[in-house]
């Protein structure tokens, strides 16, 4: 595949560190929730960071797809992700699951659930996540 934008963000410290892109824009205090075992101070954490970059991304391509079939999607709109962290069944690590929620004010429900059937074929985090896209790992 054609790669058109690359980006990079790196984290230090782990789930309490700091994480931050490449140019800078995103610069962020990571914290440990209290349901993991952290002490709930004032940061984020990679579960919320995810649900609002697959939500935005989603809604990127739930207009690109509105664009194709000449639908006008309110500005209004929006896409929700939930995200959930947990252990996995077979104990050997941790694994996450993902919910959206689309609104799009005004649009009947037939088409809002066209738009978003086809957005979930466009989105690529809704790609990766539908086929456990493989991440190379290396060591620096």
């Amino acid at each position: 595949m054609p790669i058109l934008y690359t980006t990079k963000a790196s984290a230090t410290g782990g789930r309490a560190g700091r994480a931050v892109s490449e140019n800078g824009v995103l610069d962020v205090t990571l914290t440990v929730p209290k349901e993991l075992g952290g002490d709930g101070a004032t940061g984020t954490n990679p579960e919320q960071l995810f649900a609002a970059g697959y939500s935005a991304c989603f809604l990127g391509a739930l207009k690109f797809v509105a664009g194709q079939q000449k639908v006008k999607i309110p500005e209004e709109t929006t896409v929700s992700a939930k995200v959930g962290i947990g252990p996995r069944e077979d104990g050997t690590g941790f694994g996450i699951e993902v919910a959206l929620t689309v609104n799009i004010p005004g649009l009947d429900r037939e088409t809002a659930e066209k738009l978003a059937a086809a957005a979930h074929i466009v989105c690529p985090y809704s790609h990766a996540m539908r086929t456990s896209t493989e991440v190379p790992v290396t060591v620096a």
